[in-house]
Order: C-alpha cells, then sequence, then structure tokens
C-alpha cells in the first residue's frame, strides 16, 4: 500500500507593490499574459486614421520590452497558456466604420506576424485556447445594421468559420475561452451568451446586473480554465450609465453573486486559474482616472494596492494570480505596470492506472519538486512535469513504491 504525503511550498508572500515597467508611454489598449506571467504582449492604438499603434512584448515579466513588426492597431490581443502563439484583432478608427481591419497571428511569442483569411471588418475582441489552437474573434459589419459577426478558428487561425448562428448584436464588448477552447462566452449591451461547442450554437444565460443597453456602454468578462467560474464587470449600468458593480459565478453563470467590490466604471477584469484572484481596472466615461482593484478570497474583499490613478484600459494575469499586467492610455499615453508576488503552490495527490499523479496548478516562479523518505533529507525529483492544458496543471506521474513517500516544492 502507498503511503503518501504531500507538503505545500514555503509561503513566501511578500508586500504587493506596483512596479512601473521600461515600457515607453503609450496609448496602451490591451495586455496578454502566458499562464506562467513571464510572457508579456501589449498593443499601443491610434486615435485618428493617420496614427498607427504597436505591439510590444516581454519574456521576463515586463522587466525590458522588444517593440515587434507587428499589425498596427490592435485593440485586443489574446495568448496561448505558452505565450508562443499570439492572436490580436485590428480595429479602424475611421468614423463611419467604412475601412475595416483583419486578424493577425503569431507563432513565436509576436516575433512575425501573419495576416489570417478573415473579412476586412473592424474587429473588436479575441480569445483563446490554451495551446493556442481555438480561436474566437468578433467584429462590427460596416454598412446598415453594424450587426456583429463571430468567427472561429481551429488551426490557430490558418482558416476561420462564421458562426452563423450566433447572435447579431450592434457590438460584441469582450469574449472568453475555456481552456479546451469549447466553451465560449460573448457579451453584448445587456446580454451574456455562452456556447459549449467552439461556437456553433449559443445560449443566452442569466445576466448579473440590468446593465445599460446604450452602445457606449461596456462589459467584460473572465472564466477559470472549465468554464465553472466566472467573474463579470460592467463600465456602467441603469438607464443613466451609472457606475457598475463586479459579480462572480461558480455555475458557469446559471447564478450570480454580488461582490465588495465598489461600483466604478469597469474596463477590463482577470482572474486565476482557480477562481481565488481577481483583478479589475476602472477608467471613467469621460476621461477620468481610476484605480486597480484586486482580490485574494474569490471577491470578498478588494484593495488598490497604492497603485497611480490612471485612465486603465486593460488588465492580465498569470494562472495562479501572482503576476498581474496592467495598462492604461485611452487617449492620455501613459506607462505599463506590473504587480508581483511569491507564489506558495500546493500540491494534489490521486492514485492513476496503478501509479500516482502529483499535480499543482502553474506557478509564476520557478519551483522544483523535492521526495523525501523521513522528511530529514530531501532530493530532487528528475521527472519533468508536463502541463495539462485543460486546467493549467502541472502533473508528474510517479511509480507506486513500498513506503512512506513525501513531497514538497521548493523554490531553486
Amino acid at each position: 500500500m502507498l503511503i503518501a504525503a504531500v507538503c505545500s511550498g514555503l509561503n513566501l508572500a511578500s508586500a504587493q507593490t506596483w512596479t512601473q515597467t521600461s515600457a515607453p508611454s503609450n496609448v496602451w489598449a490591451c495586455v496578454a499574459s502566458s499562464a506562467d506571467g513571464t510572457k508579456l504582449a501589449v498593443a499601443s492604438k491610434s486615435n485618428t486614421p493617420s496614427e498607427s499603434g504597436n505591439v510590444f512584448t516581454s519574456t521576463n515579466s515586463g522587466l525590458t520590452w522588444t517593440e515587434t513588426a507587428s499589425p498596427k492597431n490592435c485593440v485586443s490581443i489574446a495568448s496561448s497558456a505558452d505565450g508562443t502563439k499570439l492572436v490580436a484583432a485590428n480595429f479602424t478608427f475611421d468614423a463611419d466604420f467604412t475601412v475595416g481591419g483583419g486578424i493577425f497571428t503569431s507563432t513565436d511569442s509576436g516575433a512575425t506576424w501573419t495576416s489570417n483569411n478573415v473579412p476586412n471588418l473592424n474587429w473588436g475582441c479575441v480569445a483563446s485556447s490554451a495551446d493556442g489552437n481555438r480561436l474566437v474573434a468578433a467584429a462590427i459589419l460596416s454598412g446598415a445594421g453594424f450587426h456583429g459577426v463571430i468567427y472561429t478558428s481551429t488551426n490557430s487561425g490558418a482558416t476561420w468559420t462564421e458562426q452563423t448562428n450566433a447572435p447579431n448584436n450592434y457590438w460584441w464588448f469582450c469574449l472568453a475561452s475555456s481552456a479546451d477552447g469549447l466553451k465560449l462566452l460573448a457579451m453584448t449591451s445587456g446580454k451574456i451568451f455562452i456556447s459549449t461547442n467552439s461556437g456553433s450554437t449559443w445560449t443566452q444565460i442569466n445576466n448579473p446586473i440590468d446593465a445599460w443597453g446604450a452602445s457606449g456602454s461596456k462589459q467584460v468578462i473572465a472564466m477559470s480554465p472549465d468554464a465553472t467560474r466566472l467573474v463579470a464587470a460592467f463600465f456602467s449600468a441603469g438607464e443613466n450609465g451609472g457606475p457598475a458593480p463586479i459579480c462572480i459565478s461558480t455555475n458557469s453563470g446559471a447564478t450570480w453573486v454580488l461582490t465588495s467590490a465598489p461600483s466604478n466604471h469597469w474596463s477590463s477584469v482577470s482572474m486565476s486559474a482557480d477562481g481565488s484572484k481577481l483583478v479589475a481596472a476602472a477608467g471613467g466615461p469621460l476621461h477620468e482616472t481610476g484605480l486597480v482593484y484586486t482580490s485574494t478570497d474569490f471577491g470578498l474583499t478588494w484593495t488598490t494596492n497604492n497603485i497611480n490613478a490612471q485612465i486603465w484600459t486593460s488588465v492580465a494575469m498569470s494562472a495562479d494570480g501572482n503576476k498581474i499586467a496592467a495598462v492604461a492610455g485611452y487617449d492620455i499615453p501613459a506607462p505599463i505596470y506590473t504587480l508581483q508576488t511569491m507564489p506558495s503552490p500546493s500540491m494534489n495527490i490521486t492514485p492513476t492506472n496503478g501509479s500516482f499523479k502529483l499535480s499543482w496548478l502553474i506557478p509564476s516562479t520557478n519551483f522544483v519538486m523535492q521526495q523525501s523518505s523521513d522528511l530529514t533529507s530531501w532530493s530532487d525529483v528528475t521527472n519533468e512535469p508536463v502541463l495539462n492544458l485543460t486546467n493549467l496543471q502541472n502533473e508528474v506521474i510517479l511509480p507506486p513504491t513500498n513506503s512512506s513517500g513525501f513531497y514538497r516544492l521548493k523554490t531553486p
């Protein structure tokens, strides 16, 4: 009989302090992060048709940045779990929306980009599966009606399919994807739709609040890898478009709970893989500065973490929630900020096919798994962990033994 004990990693958490990165100040529109938080991609946007925005990437959690030969003026960007595959939505700012943009993908962390075979539309939001193979993009159609469309890809953007069964609305504000890319969320004014078959069919789910339905409203959402936990934030609510709350769901949107976050004009939200850590950014409707709020207890309590007030536009979080990137700008150039805390992951042990599996949420800091028979003498486990792209867990399969074993995660 195998008897094993699992020791959690050392709790090395430190005080949370935001850091201004070395990235140049810009009118930043969006940010995406790899699962471990080391690879970041940010895009700047233009405010007039004559201006162009650029994509910058970082491979060291924002310490240094590289400007890429990227598509211009991207307003939404998404990343695979390992940060190698990126997808970006291009949006033009012509007053009559007559000139459209495109969808661009990269398979080398942004070093090079490919223009995808999609209609020339104003693309507003994108999302990606963990492996970067399944993508979803939403746009506004030019012309009468301004009906929104949703396209999906199952081959990293090589080909795209219009999801004609998706409801047509004036504007899709936000998209979210499960880790496997089978479950998708799409938000528009006052409505949330879910698909459980990669976009083939859609069902409207319960809306957390009576959101403002005007075109100037914005709603943002994030989901856990398995799509059970959701967090929804609203830019405005009610007929007059006043500040709105943040709500969470633990059953894929069947029911919602109002969090204690203050009502605000929320522009972006992100969550850790287990849903315990949340981050939300606020920016006012009249170019008012806002704050970034974080929660480490499933939204029970929130703090601003002493960050400077900006017109925040986008936030991204690592899978364990210990690395956050926040960008701002709207129409005023602003810096990029990051927040990092030392993780203290815990391991799970599960019998599997006569062996046993040790697993832990992919951490934002490297850890080495060690084993011991007496809790005194420890040695490194040589089996390399494998990332499970359905739940973002590192997994190690070990054979059974005839004695007790103890395992822990330790920083190198």
